[in-house]
């Protein structure tokens, strides 16, 4: 498996030149990328296995909603401190060892998340299934920072986005699954043991494939230039580098912002939508085509950056397009009986915006030459996670329980989430009339769209920023912003 590997016929010239260089492409390489696509794949089920089925597990384990979302929210909250660590981790140990404590700390959370159903004394699972997430929640971030690094130091230049992108959209290819067979395995309370140990074996095989599969953590021989000089800053050093870079600052506050955003939007889809009488299936059918047509505008805009070398026009115009998908379906899951609607919106949603997430990773590396791939695509993860952080306590803080609707599908016994602003100010009856003590109750929304639809105005800004030029970043790799 050492041999080199034939580059394709585009590259003829490429190769030649690195064949004169000493450069050279290892077969090897694509099983590294295998092991670390099943990791990030089987990181993202366990993150996401509880959400689509929210209401249902509240009901369950007599838990609120507060709870189950703060199961999802532990993810970003644990990587924003983690992560620096994880990027110091990747930088300094390497990616092999990297890559087998992730897979470790993921098997591990994934067991300890079904102790509750092993031992019958445990009367409050929510500490086990708390700790199981937090400790997924460490390995992640090890994992979704990787891609990155994985792409620059064993792969050719004309290769690296599609790695990158292979590497990346595994994690959003778990939430795939997630919405999908978390909500087909849950019809009924009965089968959250099931849908747990299901969640363990790709997790368990991802361990087994780490530890027997991955020998070294850069090749005998660089694949290109850039690997040859690849991670030349020390950590503390890359990162007063990152801060003093404005072409990064920029990247990484468009792309983190929508890293947060697309976070609370998997998490809360199906709260959101069951409000208005639509089912968990429905709600996982929606999630999963958000994913799905993310891979598909992903392999898509990555072949074709490949090839162009457009990387940032891509992300701009994709922050664009998104940011309109998104304020319009922020208004059409108020209405009831928009599924062929919403179905497509939840599509191009997925289609603009996580096709970009692969290309900005790639350009966030480029353009902060010498600084090493772990922290410059660490630090864009961990802006992220702490603005996922921030727009889901506020979506979530800023919502009441109300009496349930007749259309309502919420199941956690609690009546839903109403995610309606409300001001008892707005409505007062005239003066000296019998309605006006009662008018001023808190019962009048404040506006007809949901507090969702503040996500995509966070986002506007964010893509406004991604239109301005930004100045080239400190010798990029290959042009950079």
């Amino acid at each position: 498996m050492a041999r080199a590997e034939e580059d394709r016929p585009g590259a003829d010239a490429t190769s030649a030149l690195g064949a004169l260089l000493g450069y050279r492409a290892y077969a090897r390489r694509w099983v590294f990328l295998l092991v670390l696509s099943l990791l990030n794949f089987s990181n993202a089920t366990l993150w996401l296995s509880f959400a689509p089925v929210a209401d249902t597990i509240a009901h369950h384990f007599f838990l609120s909603t507060k709870q189950i979302n703060w199961l999802s929210l532990i993810y970003l909250v644990v990587s924003i401190p983690s992560g620096v660590v994880a990027i110091w981790v990747l930088d300094s140990v390497g990616l092999r060892w990297a890559t087998i404590v992730c897979a470790w700390l993921n098997f591990a959370g994934s067991v300890f998340r079904t102790l509750p159903f092993l031992f019958i004394e445990i009367q409050d699972p929510f500490p086990f299934l708390m700790g199981g997430q937090s400790l997924c929640a460490l390995a992640q971030t090890l994992v979704i920072f990787s891609p990155a690094k994985l792409a620059a130091l064993w792969f050719p230049e004309h290769q690296r986005a599609t790695a990158n992108m292979i590497g990346t959209m595994s994690n959003p290819l778990g939430i795939l699954v997630a919405n999908l067979l978390s909500p087909a395995l849950v019809k009924k309370e009965e089968g959250i043991p099931v849908m747990l140990g299901i969640y363990i074996i790709p997790a368990g095989l991802a361990c087994l494939l780490a530890i027997t599969c991955l020998w070294e953590s850069v090749p005998p021989s660089p694949p290109s230039a850039g690997a040859t000089h690849s991670t030349s800053e020390k950590f503390l050093d890359g990162l007063k580098l990152l801060l003093r870079n404005r072409a990064y600052i920029i990247l990484a506050v468009c792309f983190g912002g929508g890293i947060g955003i697309f976070s609370s939007f998997s998490v809360l889809l199906e709260q959101v939508l069951c409000v208005k009488g639509y089912s968990n299936e429905f709600a996982g059918l929606c999630g999963a085509l958000f994913i799905g047509f993310g891979v598909l505008g992903a392999l898509v805009l990555s072949l074709y950056v490949d090839r162009t070398k457009l990387f940032t026009e891509a992300v701009k115009i994709g922050f664009c397009l998104t940011s309109m998908v998104y304020v319009a379906f922020a208004l059409v899951s108020q209405l009831q009986g928009q599924t062929f609607a919403l179905a497509t919106l939840c599509s191009l949603l997925g289609f603009f915006g996580f096709s970009v997430a692969p290309i900005a990773m790639e350009l966030a590396v480029e353009c902060s030459f010498p600084v090493g791939e772990g922290a410059a695509a660490g630090l864009v993860i961990v802006l992220g996670q702490a603005e996922g952080v921030l727009v889901m306590v506020l979506l979530t803080g800023l919502t009441t329980r109300r009496a349930e609707p007749s259309v309502s599908t919420c199941q956690d016994g609690q009546g839903p989430l109403d995610w309606m602003g409300e001001c008892p100010h707005l409505h007062r009856a005239p003066k000296g009339t019998s309605e006006e003590v009662s008018a001023w109750a808190p019962h009048h929304p404040l506006q007809p769209w949901n507090l969702p639809s503040m996500g995509p105005f966070l986002l506007v800004p964010f893509a406004l920023l991604g239109v301005c030029r930004a100045p080239k970043g400190r010798g990029c790799r290959g042009g950079g912003l």
